[in-house]
C-alpha cells in the first residue's frame, strides 16, 4: 500500500510572479551542442552571465535569460531510478513560417497541433538531450 498523497492545499506563504527560467545540467560537449541547438534551431539569443565559477551559458528571449545551460562535472551523477515527470518546455513565438523553415533546414523532426478554440498552433520536438520542446504561434500566426 502507498502512502496518501501530500496535500499542499494551505494558504500560500509566498506571492510567484512568473517563470524566471530553467536550467539544464550536461557534460561540456553536449552544453556546447545544446547552446548551438537553442541559438540556430530555437532562436534564443546567447547573452550575459554572471562569473560563476562553473562553466555555462545564458540563453535570451529578448531581455530575459530563459535557459540557463550549466556544466556537469566530471563526477557528477544523475540519479537514474526516479520517474521523470518532465515533458517539455514551451517558448511564446512568431514567424511561424519562419520557423518551420529553420526546423527543416537543421533536419528537425517536429509535430504541429492547433489548439481547438484559440486556434492557436503548436510545434513539438526534442533537443540533443531529448528534452521535450512547444513553440507556440498565436493563432493570428502567419502559416
Amino acid at each position: 500500500m502507498t502512502a496518501p498523497a501530500q496535500s499542499f492545499r494551505c494558504p500560500p506563504a509566498m506571492s510567484v510572479t512568473g517563470l524566471d527560467h530553467y536550467n539544464l545540467r550536461a557534460p561540456g560537449p553536449l552544453l556546447d551542442t545544446l547552446r548551438d541547438f537553442y541559438v540556430d534551431v530555437v532562436g534564443l539569443r546567447l547573452g550575459e552571465r554572471p562569473p560563476f565559477r562553473s562553466h555555462g551559458y545564458w540563453l535570451y528571449a529578448g531581455a530575459q535569460a530563459v535557459l540557463h545551460l550549466s556544466q556537469a562535472g566530471p563526477d557528477e551523477s544523475r540519479v537514474a531510478n526516479v520517474a521523470n515527470t518532465f515533458d517539455h518546455v514551451a517558448f511564446s513565438c512568431d514567424d511561424l513560417p519562419g520557423t518551420i523553415a529553420r526546423l527543416r533546414q537543421f533536419g528537425v523532426r517536429y509535430s504541429s497541433a492547433e489548439v481547438p478554440l484559440t486556434r492557436q498552433r503548436q510545434l513539438f520536438f526534442d533537443d540533443p538531450a531529448g528534452n521535450g520542446i512547444e513553440l507556440n504561434f498565436a493563432a493570428n500566426a502567419e502559416g
